[in-house]
């Protein structure tokens, strides 16, 4: 600790103790202990205390009866626990009964404190961070500390009852850690007193007919099992798994959701799923006792594990499945799902689950649908996979929640009205159709595919977030279409599927609702990039009217449905498909318009989420050699950097430089493949003297736009402009014939401005700069330094424990006015 911090420590510690003071507030606690924590982490814990006793005196004064903050002494708790953590600082500590009296009977929990949450997750922390060495574990031992734990697990706060659960697993692991080395069986009555203690409490609360209990030890064993993979673990599970299989003889189990999480947690050990303890027998008893809902979870998981048998994969997939099963044995009986092999898995036992509420029944099958959607891209999902049946399943789903489904049976009728109009139900078929379009299927289930695709983004009923997810698996599913023999065009089914969807896009893009507009541009432009070369799409497009609504949202009071609008024109124009067909004799004028709205957008919208995508169409279109662009670039980029310059937002002025440095790339050359903005431009000039070089550059007042960038008040603007600038010096580096110019009167101008920049007075503009300026203000320029000092945190000054002890003393009124390093 420096001079400074232990001549403040001392009034800091009496602030602390007298009641009578304001505290400070729990993040400057909380920054106090971390400091603390680094000092005992690098140093000795014992000097700290020996050359400040003020602090034993603070923990010694808060256990005096009197009127003290929750706050200070959960803080004196955790302080206690953080200086004791080194055993020498913890038998010094001892020699005055101080940490008995802070964590034991006679301490705070015997006091009116006690009954702040606040102080009881301060005792628990104090111990976590104390308990690291084996004289901590026989003060626990003999502190009567763990029955409070004990207790502490069914605290009325989730925070401290977590955290007392979290303990014990600690414990235990400490426990075993020195006892169990050379012994990896030793028996359970052979380990340490606090281990023997745990895990008696575990027996006899997984006895216990309170179902609390049981799933407080439930997630204690979890937590060990993820945690713990020692051989004394596998004697743990052994001789505490029987108990576990007793739970699944009570009707209801109780704890599901624990129990599921542990045998999940058992089962991912490296230790416990190679070794013969029952653990997949239980497994496949747990997945026939629990109901379909407490079943999926634990189903998923087990077909996630990498080493698994394969009956009990075959019984985990079937349950998955019971859900969809049951939706296809009301409706469609001619498509079937795998049935678990004992058969135990049957439709109608789901179909009494689904049936009982409408609730129930939603909640399976959103649950159902979400466990296929992540099972269905991993490595080791079933296989064969059942393509075609779900398929089918998602598609009755749909057709369930539309309406449009044929129920063949009293159960499908109930499971008919209960899906009407269902969104949840809706939203998550969709998710997992989308899904689906990663592998192939038959024909004719494709053809169902985009009919009920085609229905959703078809129908008046469809809710905003529905037809988002419509539009999502659309793309999908068209993504994946097979490519022609040839290759180059959409298949012919596809190409069907656009001609009957294209009509409907006009409708949606006229929609009154915003999110509708903003979905179906998202969607157009997502199109167009894929296939905006394709002879088909391009035919289908320019003969709607899709194009010209597209321009007209340009101008639509929602600034995110403007803000699509403009991607989708700048995708529009990059293929060409922005022109009429009522003016195919004058096909530069639509471009150009498009040009000129965009740049008035950027110049004149209110809202910067339109602006930031006109910058990201014009950098495109710059990388691309766009043709508006290719006729005049300079002038382009000038125009665009002007207004960008001028740009309140700061991710505009990011973009700019994003700009910037694509016109630079292009002008000086390929760049490096060291640059983190490296990008691939379409041509390369070739290399050329510096000052022929450099000169379009200045023309564009490209250096003025990134020396202002350089002063930005925003980091990451400042940020990037230094990164353009360290790579354009690196480019010019090898350039000779200019090293007698730094001293030249250009340099020294362009300097005095940047210094009056750099104080915040950035009205005079540089004007058109020589490239014999730029190269000597670019090697005088300190730009590492500058790039290290901003990737420093802002309150760098404001962490300093220094700073940190004079704002709680100020706050106090022990400083004088001017004294405290506010923040």
């Amino acid at each position: 600790m420096d001079p400074e911090c232990s001549q403040l420590l001392p009034a800091l510690c009496s602030v602390l103790a007298d009641p009578r003071q304001p505290v400070a507030d729990d993040t400057c606690l909380e920054k106090l202990l971390d400091w603390f924590k680094t000092i005992t982490e690098t140093g000795s814990s014992l000097l700290l205390v020996q050359e400040n006793p003020c602090l034993v005196t603070l923990l010694c004064h808060v256990l005096k009866p009197q009127d003290l903050s929750p706050r200070v002494l959960a803080f004196s708790l955790r302080l206690a626990g953080v200086l004791a953590a080194h055993e020498d600082c913890f038998q010094y500590l001892q020699q005055g009964e101080l940490l008995p009296s802070l964590f034991g009977e006679a301490g705070p929990l015997g006091g009116a404190a006690w009954a702040a949450p606040t102080v009881r997750s301060g005792w628990i922390q104090g111990l976590r961070s104390l308990v690291r060495h084996p004289s901590s574990l026989r003060f626990l031992a003999h502190c009567g500390a763990v029955d409070t734990i004990f207790s502490l697990q069914g605290d009325s706060s989730l925070f401290v009852a977590s955290a007392a659960g979290q303990l014990l697993v600690h414990i235990l692991g400490l426990s075993m850690q020195g006892s169990a080395e050379g012994h990896p069986s030793l028996p359970p009555a052979d380990w340490p007193a606090c281990a023997q203690k745990i895990v008696g409490h575990i027996e006899e609360s997984l006895r216990s007919a309170a179902t609390p209990q049981i799933a407080q030890a439930l997630n204690v064993l979890t937590t060990t099992f993820g945690h713990c993979h020692d051989p004394w673990t596998q004697v743990l599970w052994v001789r505490l798994s029987p108990l576990v299989a007793c739970l699944l003889e009570k009707d209801p189990v109780p704890a599901a959701h624990s129990l599921v999480d542990l045998l999940l947690s058992v089962a991912r050990s490296p230790v416990l799923s190679s070794s013969s303890c029952g653990l997949w027998e239980t497994l496949a008893q747990t997945l026939s006792r629990l109901s379909p809902t407490q079943a999926g979870p634990l189903a998923l998981g087990i077909l996630k594990l990498q080493e698994c048998p394969q009956a009990l994969r075959a019984q985990a997939f079937a349950v998955l499945l019971q859900p969809l099963a049951c939706v296809l044995e009301a409706t469609a009986p001619v498509i079937g799902l795998p049935s678990s092999p004992d058969g135990t898995a049957g439709a109608s036992l789901t179909a009494d689950s689904l049936l009982p509420s409408r609730a129930a029944c939603v909640g399976l099958l959103c649950r159902t649908l979400a466990h296929l959607e992540l099972l269905q891209p991993l490595p080791q999902r079933p296989s064969p996979w059942p393509q075609a049946p779900l398929l089918g399943a998602a598609v009755t789903v749909l057709r369930l929640c539309d309406g449009s489904a044929t129920p063949t049976s009293d159960a499908g009728r109930h499971l008919c009205a209960f899906l009407v109009g269902c969104v949840r139900v809706q939203r998550a078929a969709l998710d997992f159709l989308g899904t689906l379009s990663q592998g192939a299927g038959p024909r004719e289930l494709v053809t169902q595919v985009f009919a009920v695709l085609l229905e959703y983004l078809t129908s008046p009923d469809s809710s905003p977030t529905v037809l988002k997810k419509a539009f999502q698996a659309t793309f999908r599913w068209l993504q994946s279409s097979p490519e022609p023999l040839g290759g180059g065009d959409l298949e012919p089914h596809a190409q069907l599927f656009l001609r009957e969807l294209l009509p409907v896009l006009p409708k949606r893009l006229c929609s009154p609702c915003w999110e509708v507009r903003d979905s179906s541009l998202e969607f157009l432009t997502q199109m167009t990039r894929r296939w905006g070369g394709q002879a088909s799409f391009r035919r289908v497009l320019l003969a709607s009217e899709v194009p010209e609504l597209t321009e007209q949202l340009l101008r639509d009071p929602e600034s995110y449905v403007r803000a699509s609008a403009v991607s989708a024109m700048g995708q529009l124009s990059s293929q060409g498909l922005c022109v009429t067909p009522a003016s195919p004799e004058h096909p530069e004028a639509q471009q150009k318009s498009l040009l000129a709205e965009l740049l008035h957008i950027l110049s004149t919208d209110s809202e910067g989420f339109p602006r930031r995508a006109v910058m990201q169409v014009f950098t495109q279109w710059l990388r691309d050699s766009h043709t508006d662009v290719v006729a005049n670039t300079e002038r382009f980029v000038a125009r665009v950097l002007q207004v960008a310059s001028r740009d309140l937002d700061w991710e505009v002025r990011s973009q700019g430089l994003e700009l910037a440095l694509v016109f630079l790339e292009q002008t000086l050359g390929q760049p490096s493949s060291h640059c983190p903005y490296a990008v691939t431009p379409p041509t390369v000039a070739p290399l050329s003297p510096v000052a022929q070089a450099l000169r379009p550059l200045c023309r564009v007042q490209l250096f003025e736009f990134a020396f202002r960038a350089l002063f930005d008040c925003d980091r990451p603007v400042a940020q990037k402009s230094c990164d353009l600038l360290l790579f354009l010096r690196a480019r010019t580096a090898s350039y000779g014939g200019l090293e007698d110019s730094g001293g030249g009167p250009d340099a020294a101008s362009v300097e005095a401005a940047l210094q009056r920049w750099q104080s915040g007075d950035q009205g005079q503009p540089l004007g058109e700069l020589e490239p014999k300026a730029v190269v000597a203000v670019l090697r005088s320029l300190d730009l590492e330094g500058l790039r290290g000092a901003l990737a420093e945190s802002s309150d760098r000054m404001g962490k300093s424990p220094r700073s940190l002890l004079q704002d709680v003393l100020a706050t106090a009124g022990i400083l004088g006015e001017n004294e405290a390093d506010c923040y």
